[in-house]
């Protein structure tokens, strides 16, 4: 069984807690063969929406060169992104792309409510009735379709974000069932583009997308898809990896994905 986490954040993000070389370590601790880093690369400052026209790509490859010389005789390190909001600013996101070294592989995120909400952090969705909820989903899905169209990463990532703060901090146990229609018109989009998603295994809670979702893409033929735990500290390196890479066989597939230099390479289940 090859072990991949293909969504781990460092120092190099605003919330990571450690320097890639720490989580590395942590990665040989887990038994992972591969990983990559996913760090924050975002359009906006976080809270204040200001424009982001820079990364420090100087520190995340100083980061990435240490872990490398570090452990890379016994677990592969790849150096990608996790671009954020570009929907917010496509010339911006465009503008980071351009000017960042050669990546492995690039994660597409939404990450707030859309316009209907002001661009509201996901984080912060206020307690509300089910159609509150519904209604938020439905503007963040206006920005997922967007980037989608936009198309310039490799899967989209965590594509049911909004049920983390909701079923985890409200203890409800809403589902996609109601944008199933918006989902496969987001599949319609991807698919020919050679895009794929991410299995998010979400620190070992439920993962997004659920079984349904993995299903139904999988059923349009869909095959790039990438295991990530959205680590952001040692804790959570590996988490689920190996119970997610049992839950994309169920649904019926045969492979997973990691890159090298934007290329997919099939890894088998």
């Amino acid at each position: 069984m090859y072990l991949a986490d293909y969504h781990m954040h460092s120092t190099c993000s605003p919330d990571g807690r450690l320097t890639m070389a720490e989580m590395a370590q942590a990665a040989i601790r887990q038994g992972l063969d591969e990983i990559c880093f996913t760090d924050h690369v975002d359009t906006v400052h976080w809270h204040d929406y200001l424009p982001v026209w820079e990364f420090d790509w100087e520190k995340a490859q100083a980061q990435l060169q240490e872990a490398r010389e570090l452990y890379g005789h016994r677990i592969a390190i790849k150096l990608g992104a996790e671009v954020g909001e570009a929907a917010m600013s496509f010339e911006r996101a465009n503008y980071l792309l351009d000017h960042a070294p050669e990546l492995d592989f690039t994660i597409g995120s939404v990450h707030m409510a859309g316009k209907a909400f002001d661009y509201m952090d996901l984080y912060f969705i206020p307690q509300g009735d089910r159609a509150y909820y519904h209604a938020v989903i439905d503007s963040y899905l206006d920005d997922v379709v967007a980037i989608a169209q936009w198309g310039r990463f490799h899967v989209l990532g965590h594509l049911t974000l909004p049920l983390r703060y909701i079923n985890e901090n409200y203890h409800e146990e809403l589902t996609f069932r109601e944008h199933m229609d918006r989902i496969a018109d987001i599949f319609r989009i991807i698919i020919p583009k050679g895009i794929g998603i991410e299995c998010n295994t979400n620190r070992g809670n439920e993962p997004l997308p659920g079984a349904d979702i993995l299903t139904l893409y999988r059923e349009m033929g869909g095959e790039i898809i990438t295991l990530g735990t959205d680590a952001h500290s040692a804790d959570y390196v590996g988490c689920a990896i190996r119970e997610r890479q049992e839950l994309l066989r169920s649904c019926g597939f045969r492979y997973f994905t990691t890159f090298t230099k934007g290329q997919p390479e099939f890894r088998s289940l």
